[in-house]
This record gives structure tokens, C-alpha cells and sequence, in this order.
């Protein structure tokens, strides 16, 4: 236990990290804003499930940032980027549009003004995928390989620094004030966003191609060199690896987007989702967090992806039954605490795994690409969530959700099967390639 507490210890104290801690607020604030805090506004002001479902669809914008990364990784911005650098610059222009469209969101409000609330919320989703592009990029270019896995849960740790803020700290504020001050609130909170921007040094990165050197030319290196240069590193095993990248948090991300209306719908108030699912199931996430952080440093990637793969499901089993029963303050703490510490875990161990993939040469485009499709399939299938529980009901849902994360569990255990033999492999021949993707 000591040899654990002290590999911890010297793990997350590094500077680099605790720069990812606070990078990590500033990702995870907008993001619950136009997902799970958003879907219970709408539900507290009477707006239709199934219209709920659909809003989810907002959330798409962080699946498909891949269409606009290479100009994130590649084009230089008038002023900023002699200020600031390429990644600094990027940085500032997308917290003050996540900023300017979370204040004008309170002024609009959703009832009588759906539309125009809808398309507010995609210019948040919008900027704050691109604030993602560029802090992925960030992460991977300021550390090492061995760090990620650290640098992923420092950066795990402040998201759900600010997923407690903005989850139960906007339920708090609307319960007591309003969901407009809630909101006004989460935009003030950004500036810590801003100010680390402010604060930190551009990483070193690579020569890059910018657009001064021809359209085409800088198409061709800027979107198609990432993905060429993927494939030609991975062979016959890159379409595999983006197949599991696809599944892997479908079920969680399905199960997501109808969590606070079901909570709201079972007759739990906003204090006890603020209390309870909340900040209860904030330092559950943290301590799942943590583990999986150790988890790689300490076993590789391959076996914690697996363990996070059936933790994630698996959680969904007690959402169902949850549903099936009498409101209870002592059950929904049980099944938050189970959900938020295989989240926790899960995320960290997929973030390094996926950092592991990326070259450095081409970061921000192929991040963006494996975090697209990461999300992708359960932003899209989610959005049919509202329509599935008017259907069904919430214990179908919720098994429905399980069943989903049966094809990750099955792609991480022949990930871990490949990792092994690949290991064997490298050690009884030199020729065996050390970077093939199941050597990790």
C-alpha cells in the first residue's frame, strides 16, 4: 500500500501535470453545459423528453472536431500566434467564444426561444471542442509517453473538478437563484481557463507546414499526411484499433444523456441530484481516476482498458434496477459511486491509450480524429435516448445501455490478447516492430 501511496505521489506532483489539472477545468466546464446540466434545464422548464434526446445531438460538434483540427494544428492566427504561439493562440480565441455564448444563453433562455438556445449551444459545443483539439495537442507535445498516463489523469481530475462545478454547483445556483445565474456563473469560471493559457509556455512541437506555402500543399500535408502516416504505421491493424477507439464509451455516453431527467423524473429534487450525483459521485470519479493513472504506470495500458471496459457496463445493470425500485437516497449513492469509479478509471486508461497511438509530428489531427470517433457513435445513438425511454421505459434504457458496451469489452480483451503476443514476439526477435500498437 506505502509502495503505491509513494508511486502516486511522485507521479501527480510534477509541474506538468498539475498544468493538465487546471487545463482539465477549463475542457470539462462547457461540456456539461450543453449535455447532462442542459438536459435538466430543459426538463426543469417542461421541454419534451424526446426533444431533450435530441438536444444531445449538440454534443456531436466534440465527434466530428477532426473535420476542423487541421486548421487548429495548422493555420497561424493574425496577432494572437506572434503573442502567443500556435497552441496559446488557438487556445484564447476559443475560451472567449465559449465565454460570450454561455452569457448569451442566459439572456435567450430556451422557452419561447428553443431555436435560437439550440444554436448558442452549438457555438459553445463548437469552441469548446476546438479548446479540446488544442489541450489534447498540448498534453501529448509537453511530456513523454511514460507521463501520459499521469498527464491523463491530472487532466481527468480537473474535468471533474469542473464537471462538479458545473453539474452540482449550476443545480445548486438554479435551485436557489436561476438557471440564467447558473449559467453567468460557469462563464465566470472559465477565466481559470484563460489565465493558465495566460500563465503557461508554448510546448516544442515539430516544424509544421502552415498555409503560406500553397492550398494545396498545405492540404496535403495538414489532412492527408495524419491519416497517411497512421496507416503506414499500423498496417493491417489500423482499422481494428479505430473500431474499438468507436465502441469503447458508447454504453456511458448513451446512459448520459437521459441521467438528470431520470433522476428529476424519479422525484429526486436538485439538491439531491447536486448532494448525491453530484458532488458524492465527484470523489468517486477522482479516486477511479487515480487508480487507473497508477493502473498504467504500474501495468501498462492493455489490462486496466479491459477492467474499464466491463466496469463501464457492468454499472448500467444497476442503473436498470435502480429504475425499477422506489426512490432512495442510499441506492442512488450506491449506484453513483459504481458508475462515477469505473468512469473515472475507464477514461484515464483510454486517454493514455489513445495518447499512445498519436504521432507527435501530426498531434492535434489525430488526436482529434480518435477522440471524434471515441464519441461519435454514442453522441448519435444517445440522441434517440428520449424516444427510447417514452418507448420502453427507464429499465429497458439502462440495459439497453449495458448491452451496448458489450463490443468494447470484447475488442479490449483482443487488444490485451494482441499486446501480450506482440510483447513475446519483440523480445525473441529484435525485427518484431516496437512501435506496432499492441506493443504497449
Amino acid at each position: 500500500m506505502w509502495l503505491i501511496v509513494r508511486d502516486a505521489w511522485l507521479t501527480y506532483r510534477q509541474p506538468r501535470v498539475l498544468i493538465m489539472l487546471l487545463f482539465g477545468f477549463s475542457a470539462g466546464l462547457p461540456f456539461l453545459l450543453v449535455f447532462s446540466t442542459l438536459s435538466a434545464w430543459l426538463r426543469d422548464v417542461g421541454i419534451e423528453r424526446a426533444t431533450i434526446g435530441y438536444f444531445s445531438w449538440v454534443g456531436i460538434l466534440f465527434s466530428i472536431k477532426v473535420l476542423w483540427s487541421p486548421v487548429v494544428d495548422q493555420l497561424r492566427l493574425p496577432f494572437l500566434h506572434r503573442w502567443f504561439g500556435q497552441r496559446r493562440s488557438w487556445l484564447l480565441l476559443a475560451q472567449a467564444g465559449i465565454i460570450s455564448a454561455l452569457l448569451l444563453m442566459t439572456v435567450t433562455g430556451p422557452v419561447g426561444h428553443l431555436e435560437r438556445f439550440a444554436w448558442l449551444a452549438l457555438l459553445v459545443a463548437f469552441c469548446s471542442a476546438t479548446q479540446d483539439i488544442c489541450i489534447d495537442a498540448y498534453r501529448i507535445e509537453s511530456a513523454p509517453e511514460e507521463l501520459q498516463g499521469a498527464m491523463a489523469a491530472g487532466y481527468i481530475f480537473g474535468y471533474r473538478v469542473a464537471m462538479l462545478v458545473a453539474g452540482a454547483g449550476a443545480f445548486y445556483l438554479a435551485e436557489y437563484w436561476s438557471w440564467a445565474l447558473a449559467y453567468q456563473g460557469m462563464a465566470l469560471c472559465m477565466l481559470v481557463g484563460v489565465i493558465t493559457t495566460l500563465a503557461v509556455s508554448e510546448p516544442d512541437i515539430p516544424p509544421r507546414e502552415f498555409l503560406s506555402h500553397g492550398v494545396a500543399h498545405w492540404l496535403h500535408q495538414s489532412v492527408v499526411m495524419p491519416f497517411m502516416e497512421f496507416f503506414n504505421r499500423y498496417g493491417r491493424h489500423a482499422l481494428v484499433l479505430l473500431l474499438f477507439i468507436s465502441v469503447y464509451r458508447i454504453s456511458d455516453i448513451t446512459m448520459g444523456v437521459m441521467a438528470n431527467p431520470f433522476y428529476l423524473d424519479m422525484g429526486f429534487s436538485k439538491d439531491d441530484i447536486a448532494s448525491v450525483a453530484k458532488f458524492f459521485g465527484f470523489f468517486m470519479t477522482i479516486a477511479g481516476s487515480a487508480v487507473g493513472g497508477v493502473a498504467v504506470v504500474r501495468y501498462g495500458i492493455p489490462r486496466p482498458l479491459l477492467l474499464g471496459a466491463v466496469m463501464v457496463a457492468s454499472t448500467n445493470i444497476l442503473f436498470a434496477m435502480m429504475a425499477s425500485s422506489e426512490p432512495n437516497l442510499a441506492w442512488l449513492a450506491l449506484v453513483i459511486s459504481a458508475d462515477n469509479l469505473s468512469a473515472g478509471f475507464a477514461n484515464v486508461c483510454f486517454i493514455a491509450y489513445l495518447s499512445s497511438l498519436t504521432s507527435r509530428q501530426f498531434t492535434a489531427t489525430q488526436y482529434a480524429l480518435f477522440s471524434s470517433l471515441m464519441t461519435l457513435p454514442g453522441k448519435f445513438v444517445g440522441g434517440y435516448s428520449g424516444v427510447v425511454v417514452d418507448e420502453f421505459g427507464y429499465p429497458a434504457f439502462f440495459s439497453y445501455a449495458a448491452i451496448l458496451g458489450i463490443p468494447a469489452i470484447v475488442l479490449a480483451w483482443y487488444v490485451w490478447q494482441q499486446s501480450a503476443k506482440r510483447t513475446v514476439m519483440a523480445k525473441a526477435d529484435p525485427a518484431v516492430d516496437s512501435n506496432d500498437p499492441f506493443v504497449r
